[in-house]
């Protein structure tokens, strides 16, 4: 008489590591791919001439919903396949089973996610490292002392320790320009503007622009003001944009982790000849 000995695979690993990898992989790629697609119909669709292409927020808004469109496509196909492969439970609860087919998909979406923020922040990186190398290239060509001024943390500071007590009309424009740069910088992450920097701006509007200390103080007050809502609505469109990110690998997550159920289920259906 034959002996059949039936495995019990119950107290095993739950886990099959093969099946999420292969499906994170598939999901990041076609991250990436879907990514390329939208920035490349994102860049036809809009136009530098005025009363041409897409508007600002069509665009914006195109791009939120692309956003959640990869996520549902990457992220469903990844956990799909991670369903279909991973290893059969003969064994187990069907309620445990839906659990670990969960589980798998969860798993495919989080390492998905690692390895396209891996890839983006590696570009981003290699981007701004060029762009750093070319500015100061730039700089060194420019003369030491141009390359010094402007970029550390305490430039404030040091510009209003050497600032002179008089405004210098003949003073080279870009140096200028800079140490008015830094001031409206300090002011704007400040929200507030000191009363001698305000009084120093309204001097050089009106040594500049050949008029009075009062027209000068009103010019600096309106474009104070214009540089915090420009500063504020920039604020709040990156709220926005973390707030939609969320979403979309909210959708990713669940995405995945049901369509790993669905896979899971046919891979258990198919019938050994």
């Amino acid at each position: 008489m034959d002996q059949f000995a039936v495995t019990n695979d119950a107290n095993a690993s739950g886990l099959s590591w093969a099946a999420v990898v292969a499906g994170a992989f598939v999901a990041a790629a076609l991250s990436l791919i879907l990514l390329a697609l939208g920035t490349g119909i994102g860049f036809s669709a809009v136009s530098p001439w005025a009363n041409s292409g897409v508007s600002a927020p069509a665009v914006g808004t195109g791009a939120i919903v692309w956003l959640v469109l990869i996520q549902i496509i990457a992220s469903s196909v990844g956990g799909y396949l991670a369903g279909r492969l991973r290893t059969k439970w003969v064994s187990v609860h069907t309620h445990e089973v839906y659990f670990r087919d969960t589980a798998h998909g969860f798993l495919v979406w989080a390492v998905g996610v690692v390895i396209t923020a891996a890839f983006l922040a590696s570009a981003a990186a290699s981007v701004a490292g060029g762009v750093a190398r070319g500015r100061a290239m730039t700089m060194e060509s420019a003369g030491p002392a141009q390359a010094q001024e402007g970029f550390g943390p305490s430039a404030y500071f040091a510009d209003k320790l050497l600032r002179p007590s008089a405004v210098n009309v003949n003073q080279d424009y870009g140096s200028l320009r800079g140490e008015v740069g830094l001031i409206l910088a300090n002011a704007i992450r400040e929200r507030s503007m000191p009363a001698g920097d305000r009084a120093f701006l309204a001097q050089v509007v009106a040594a500049r622009t050949g008029g009075n200390e009062a027209e000068g103080n009103k010019r600096v007050d309106d474009v104070f003001a214009q540089a915090r809502e420009a500063a504020d609505k920039a604020r709040k469109a990156v709220a926005h944009a973390m707030y939609w990110t969320f979403l979309a690998l909210l959708v990713g997550a669940f995405c995945a982790s049901f369509a790993a159920t669905i896979g899971g289920k046919q891979r258990d259906r198919v019938m050994v000849i």
